[in-house]
């Protein structure tokens, strides 16, 4: 598969196994712009499932994915656009269980001011659907939500 995107940079961590390639491509974008590619060489097998687990997590895009030579890969990776969002209260209630999580967070936005910003990490399955309804219900803005981690949601609410 030939592809038109041009790197920003290119780091080549042939011969080092995982997740080294993933903790360099992460240093590596941290440092682009929104946008940039990042061309990242591995032949590591695990790679690719690195990659694509972590950029499921994040905003970032694997763009494309090329044979290199022998047993590398070329790994484009898009920085995302996403500027980190500044919280005024967190709520870190996992281990509640629904509707928990959405009563707790109800109590702590009744008491903020229009326009702040609540963090709210839960555990709970049934959260990402229950914050959703909550909010177009209450008129409040999700600016993000996220799985953080194995079973761990975070939310982004801001006040209306």
């Amino acid at each position: 598969m030939e592809t038109k995107t041009k790197p920003a940079v290119t780091l080549d961590l042939t011969g080092l196994s995982c997740p080294a390639p993933l903790l360099g491509a992460k240093r590596v974008l941290d440092d682009l712009e929104p946008g940039q590619t990042l061309l990242l060489v591995s032949d590591c097998p695990g790679t690719l499932d690195d990659l694509t687990a972590w950029v499921h997590h994040t905003d970032h895009e694997l763009v494309a994915t090329e044979k290199g030579e022998g047993r590398r890969t070329h790994y484009y990776v898009r920085k995302g656009h996403s500027v980190p969002i500044k919280a005024n209260v967190v709520l870190d209630i996992r281990g509640v269980s629904c509707p928990g999580p959405i009563v707790e967070a109800k109590k702590i936005v009744e008491g903020m001011k229009p326009g702040e910003v609540l963090q709210l990490i839960s555990s709970c399955p049934g959260s990402p659907a229950d914050v959703r309804a909550w909010t177009k219900s209450t008129g409040h803005e999700l600016l993000a939500a996220r799985d953080t981690g194995r079973d761990v949601h975070e939310f982004f609410v801001r006040k209306r």
